[in-house]
C-alpha cells in the first residue's frame, strides 16, 4: 500500500515524507507525555514506564528502518505485533499509554489486509477502553466514545484516503496510455501521410512523365523511318529518342523507388507473409497468411491498397482485438482479388464505428476500396470475432 511504502526512508515525496514525519512526530508525542506524566506524577513504577516506553520506541523505529516491513505482510504483522506487545505493557502500567492506540490506529489499517485490519483496530479500541477499568479510572460515557470514535475517525480517514489513491492511480495510468497513445497515433498519421505522398507522386510520374516519354520515344521511332537516307536529321532525332529513353528510364526508376518498401523486396503474397511473420514474434497473437487461386501480377495501386488493408486491420487485432489467433488469407477470382483478414478477438459493434472520410482505420479501408472501384466488408460482433474483406475487380488486362 501507499502508506507502507512511505514508511521506508526511500520514499521522499513531498506526501510520503509529511505523512511519515507526521506519524512519527504523534507517537513519539505521546510516548513522550507517558513518561512526562509517570515521572511527574511521582507514579511508583515510572522507572517500568520509562524502560517500556523506550523498548516500545525501539521496536518502532526498528521497524521504520527495515526494508522488509514495508515489502512483506507477514513482517508487518510481526512488527506490529511486537508493538503491541510493548504497549499492552504500557496500558498496564500508566492510564496515560491508552492514547498511542490513535497512531496504532493508523499502522493497522495501512500495514495489514483490511479483513485483518479491523478486527484488529476493533480489539485496540478494546484494549484502550479495558485501561480505564484497569487503573481504577472513573466510568463515563467518554471513556468508551473516545477509543471508538478514535477507531472510527482513522478507519474513515484511511480507506478514504486509499480510495481516493486508487483513483487517483487509475486516473494517472489512463492519462500515461492516452499520451502513449496519442504519440502511436501521431507517428502513425506521419507514416501514412508521408507513404500516401509517396503512392501519389509515383502514380503522378507513372501516369504522365512516364506515359508522356514514352509517347515521344514511338514519335521519334515514326519520325526516323519517314526520313530520307542520308537526312542531316537524323541524328538529331537518333540523339532525342536516346534521351527520351533514358529519361523514361529514369522515371521508372523513380516509380520504383517511390513504391511501398513492403513492396519493393517481391510480390504481394511474399509482403503479406512478411507481414504475417512480424506480426507473431511481438505479440500473443497467432498470424497465419494462405493463398487462395492462381497468383496473377496486380497493378501496383491494387497492392498498395491491399497491402494497406492488411496492415491497419492485422495492427488493429493486434492492439485492441484480444485475439489468439488472426488468418490472412490472399484470394485471386476470375475477375477479381480479395484479401480477408479473420481473428478470433472480442469483437465489436460495426454500426457504432463512424462511417466519416476522415481518420483512418476502417473509413480509411473503406475510401481506399471505393477509390479501385471495390467494397469493404466488415462482419463482427462482440465476443465473435472480426472478419475484414475486401474485394477490387481485376483490371481487364489482369483478369485470369
Amino acid at each position: 500500500m501507499f502508506f507502507a511504502d512511505s514508511l521506508a526512508p526511500s520514499r521522499t515525496t513531498p506526501v510520503a515524507l509529511a505523512l511519515r514525519l507526521c506519524l512519527h512526530a504523534l507517537l513519539a508525542g505521546l510516548l513522550a507525555l507517558a513518561v512526562v506524566r509517570a515521572v511527574a506524577d511521582g507514579m511508583p513504577r515510572a522507572g517500568a514506564v520509562v524502560g517500556v516506553v523506550l523498548g516500545m520506541g525501539a521496536v518502532y523505529a526498528a521497524g521504520v528502518l527495515s526494508p522488509a516491513v514495508a515489502r512483506s505482510q507477514r513482517a508487518a504483522a510481526v512488527w506490529l505485533a511486537a508493538l503491541g506487545v510493548c504497549w499492552a505493557a504500557l496500558l498496564v502500567l500508566s492510564p496515560d499509554g491508552l492514547w498511542t492506540a490513535f497512531p496504532l490506529y493508523f499502522l493497522q489499517l495501512h500495514l495489514l489486509p483490511v479483513r485483518w485490519a479491523l478486527p484488529t483496530v476493533a480489539l485496540t479500541a478494546a484494549a484502550a477502553i479495558a485501561s480505564f477499568l484497569l487503573h481504577g479510572s472513573p466510568v463515563s460515557p467518554g471513556s468508551f466514545i473516545g477509543p471508538l470514535l478514535g477507531a472510527a475517525v482513522a478507519v474513515a480517514t484511511v480507506l478514504g484516503y486509499e480510495a481516493l489513491y486508487r483513483e487517483s492511480e487509475r486516473r494517472r495510468r489512463l492519462i500515461d496510455e492516452l499520451v502513449a497513445t496519442r504519440a502511436e497515433l501521431a507517428a502513425a498519421e506521419r507514416t501514412a501521410g508521408t507513404l500516401a505522398e509517396r503512392e501519389r507522386l509515383a502514380r503522378e510520374i507513372h501516369d504522365t512523365l512516364a506515359q508522356g516519354l514514352s509517347s515521344i520515344q514511338l514519335l521519334l521511332r515514326a519520325a526516323q523511318r519517314t526520313l530520307p537516307a542520308g537526312s542531316p536529321a537524323a541524328p538529331h532525332i537518333e540523339q532525342a529518342r536516346a534521351a527520351a529513353q533514358d529519361n523514361l528510364a529514369e522515371a521508372r526508376r523513380f516509380v520504383r523507388a517511390l513504391s511501398p518498401p513492403d513492396l519493393e523486396r517481391g510480390s504481394l503474397a511474399a509482403a503479406l507473409e512478411r507481414l504475417s511473420a512480424s506480426a507473431s514474434p511481438g505479440s500473443d497473437v497467432h498470424v497465419q497468411f494462405t493463398v487462395s487461386g492462381t497468383p496473377t501480377e496486380l497493378p501496383t495501386p491494387y497492392e498498395v491498397a491491399l497491402l494497406r488493408t492488411a496492415q491497419s486491420a492485422l495492427a488493429n487485432t493486434v492492439r485492441h482485438a484480444g485475439a489468439g489467433r488472426a488468418e490472412i488469407t490472399l484470394s485471386f477470382m476470375d475477375t477479381s482479388v480479395s484479401l480477408d483478414v479473420v481473428d478470433d478477438g472480442r469483437g465489436f459493434d460495426p454500426a457504432s464505428v463512424p462511417c466519416g472520410d476522415g481518420g483512418f482505420g476502417l473509413p480509411a479501408m473503406r475510401a481506399r476500396a471505393r477509390s479501385l472501384g471495390g467494397t469493404l466488408s466488415v462482419e463482427s460482433a462482440p465476443g465473435q470475432g472480426t472478419a475484414v474483406a475486401v474485394t477490387l475487380p481485376l483490371p481487364t488486362g489482369a483478369a485470369l
